[in-house]
């Protein structure tokens, strides 16, 4: 077995030597590709939705040289009728370009061919005569009579760390269009080719080159979308086994909505909170702030005031037909939305054509990144919204209503404020960063009527919930009666800890903002 031919199936073993959630009918859909006129597929999505996992499945199954039927008996993959028909068939090409990132950026190439056809010669021995990729890998499939299966494993990581060097991406795509897209190699070597990386790839300068790819996006799934991450049944099935909570498990992990599979979560984010029997953000600290804070600080007429507007809990709506598909190539707020999309820290609603923050643990992510460097206007409301938190559960009322007051004047604030729905979104807004320490609810039926915001402490916490009731031109006493009047905190009454009831105002001829806030006694 070879590192990077033939490399056999014991990564597919370990992973389900642990605990596998079964994933393997991807295979089926990639079984009906072979002997098709392009048997070629790209399936992207973002970091921590299983793309490694979905490799190493694919290479176990067609590999030859080792037996993979005790490991595949018994799953999804095994009551296909193609499966016994390719199990462990084919030579196998396994590359994992994360490998290469560290090789200088002009060097990639060189020593990805270099490392094959190495590992080539030592598995066929007297049988690799040329240095080049291609021929060296013709070689072997005139002597064995078997294609190759090519399992190509985060391909744009060479783009994305390449960034400004056009030499490197060229020469990148050149050797995928030698292989991919060539009349004397692809037909007679290439049974099928299952590439996954992060970012689409045909809007690339060089699309022609690889235009031949089938494309399954987070943004467009289609056949694959059971297989980007973990379906809703999935989850209760490991909440179930764990015992956690499943509501708990949505609130953190859900809001990845996929046309024909519907609700999808990150697998990773999944496993290690029923690992650690915790809920909590997962995702790699320095790669998040890296990768979010980049985009959201970026310039662009709108931006700002969208990511704020994103983070309060408000739907945006994007164009992602203009994303180049490039990390580097970023010209507008569609661009920067569309790609956060891809990276997963939103998603996109292909109905409405708007983009979302899906769950929990990526709202954090936006408010940390926020706190620790986002723009300066945004990083102001940041500061304002932790110190009206803090009013509001002293009680201070005029500081409440001044808050409240300053977020609709800021640049971040709505221009259409002339309605209650103008007001609720200047109080989420103005609570902006509410989302680290609650549970936004918004209309919350309560028997006897619907409760504008409820503003819920996570588990554990010793803050107080909040109740928030809104009022357009009517003395703010009324927005308190109100709550009392239909008995809305009954709602809350498995709650147990402490409540507030805000009552917020604005009047139309004065401009201004009122408040009351009372301490409910239970």
């Amino acid at each position: 077995m070879g590192v990077y031919v033939n490399p056999g199936n014991e990564g597919f073993s370990q992973i389900v030597a642990d605990e596998y959630v079964d994933k393997t009918g991807l295979i089926a859909l990639v079984n009906r590709t072979i002997g098709k006129p392009r048997p070629l597929v790209c399936v992207t999505r973002p970091r921590r939705f299983g793309k490694s996992f979905a490799a190493q499945s694919l290479v176990a199954y067609y590999c030859r040289g080792c037996d993979s039927k005790p490991l595949f008996d018994g799953l999804d993959i095994s009551r296909d009728p193609s499966y016994e028909m390719h199990l462990n068939t084919y030579n196998v090409l396994r590359l994992d370009l994360t490998s290469f990132t560290t090789v200088n950026g002009d060097d990639v190439v060189p020593a990805l061919v270099s490392r094959v056809v190495a590992d080539l010669a030592d598995e066929f021995s007297d049988v690799v005569q040329h240095a080049e990729l291609d021929l060296a890998l013709l070689d072997v499939v005139r002597f064995t009579g078997r294609k190759f299966v090519f399992v190509i494993d985060e391909w744009d990581a060479p783009l994305r760390e390449a960034k400004g060097n056009e030499t490197a991406k060229e020469q990148w795509v050149k050797c995928l269009r030698t292989l991919f897209k060539n009349a004397s190699f692809t037909p007679d070597a290439v049974a099928c080719a299952y590439m996954t990386g992060i970012l689409p790839i045909k809007k690339y300068g060089t699309q022609s080159a690889l235009s031949d790819f089938r494309e399954y996006t987070m943004l467009d799934p289609d056949a694959y979308a059971p297989y980007v991450g973990f379906t809703e049944g999935e989850v209760r099935m490991l909440c179930e086994r764990h015992d956690m909570d499943f509501v708990e498990m949505q609130r953190w992990y859900d809001g990845y909505e996929l046309p024909g599979v519907g609700p999808v979560y990150a697998p990773n984010s999944v496993m290690e909170s029923c690992r650690r029997h915790k809920f909590g953000s997962y995702w790699s600290s320095s790669e998040s702030y890296t990768s979010l804070a980049r985009y959201i600080q970026m310039d662009f007429d709108s931006l700002q005031m969208t990511v704020a507007n994103l983070i309060a809990g408000e739907r945006a709506p994007v164009n992602v037909l203009r994303f180049q598909n490039d990390m580097s190539v970023v010209e507008s707020a569609d661009d920067v939305l569309t790609l956060l999309a891809h990276l997963g820290y939103l998603a996109y609603d292909e109905e409405s054509q708007t983009v979302i923050i899906p769950n929990e643990e990526v709202r954090l992510e936006f408010a940390s990144t926020i706190r620790a460097g986002g723009s300066p206007e945004l990083a102001r409301m940041v500061a304002a919204a932790d110190r009206l938190l803090q009013d509001t559960i002293e009680g201070n009322e005029s500081a409440v209503a001044e808050g409240v007051a300053r977020a609709h004047d800021s640049q971040l604030g709505p221009d259409w404020y002339n309605d209650e729905q103008a007001l609720r979104f200047a109080v989420k807004l103005a609570y902006l960063t509410s989302v680290d320490k609650f549970a936004l609810i918004e209309e919350l039926p309560t028997g006897h009527g619907i409760a504008d915001v409820v503003y819920l402490p996570k588990r554990y916490s010793r803050i107080p919930a909040l109740l928030v009731e809104l009022k357009w031109n009517k003395p703010v006493v009324s927005a308190i009666s109100q709550i009392h009047e239909k008995r809305y905190p009954q709602v809350l009454v498995n709650y147990g800890g402490p409540l507030l009831l805000v009552g917020i105002t604005y009047d139309t001829k004065t401009k201004s903002h009122s408040c009351v806030i009372e301490r409910m006694r239970r």
